[in-house]
């Protein structure tokens, strides 16, 4: 399989170990940066690349997932996420990596490598990898409904409306204040 990453510099030490670790299980490694250490680069374009390649390789029938990570992987799970066609997970167990394939069809992992060790990380980017999406209806449905949010904002319609409650997202009069809650 085919092995986008990226990170930026407080995750440079764990890319070397894991495109080692990803290249001895027999998986083809790509390398979106950086290359060298800058304490002060930024992790968004080094992710959205990597995300790119990995929707550009699906669409063109390459297996291929991805790996962002960086001090904590939030940053880098929400860059990766900017891309269309994307679906990065923050990963931080066996489990919550092993879900994210099975029900949610995660394409990019994300994980925080000052969270982890670099044994514990490679564990969960290794069931990543090995865990298949389950396909079940219930699912496929959700992503369905994500996807087409992405394509042209189309969302369910709100549960509300039929209690007579507004959807006060939708409203063009809406009072509704995020502020207050």
């Amino acid at each position: 399989m085919r092995i986008h990453i990226a990170t930026d510099h407080a995750g440079l030490e764990f890319s070397t170990q894991l495109q080692h670790h990803l290249a001895a299980a027999g998986h083809e490694v790509v390398d979106h940066g950086p290359i060298d250490y800058d304490p002060l680069d930024d992790y968004p374009a080094f992710c959205i690349r990597a995300a790119q390649a990995v929707v550009r390789d699906q669409a063109a029938g390459i297996e291929t997932l991805g790996v962002v990570f960086g001090g904590s992987g939030n940053g880098e799970q929400i860059a990766a996420n900017k891309v269309v066609g994307v679906r990065a997970a923050l990963a931080w167990s066996i489990a919550t990596a092993e879900l994210a394939r099975e029900h949610n069809d995660a394409n990019v992992i994300a994980i925080g490598a000052r969270q982890h060790t670099f044994e514990e990380a490679a564990s969960f980017i290794d069931r990543f990898i090995a865990t298949p999406f389950s396909g079940e209806e219930r699912h496929a449905r959700r992503i369905a409904q994500l996807a087409a949010y992405e394509e042209d904002g189309a969302l369910q319609p709100d549960p509300r409306a039929s209690t007579g409650q507004p959807d006060v997202l939708a409203a063009d009069d809406s009072s509704f204040d995020p502020e207050a809650g």
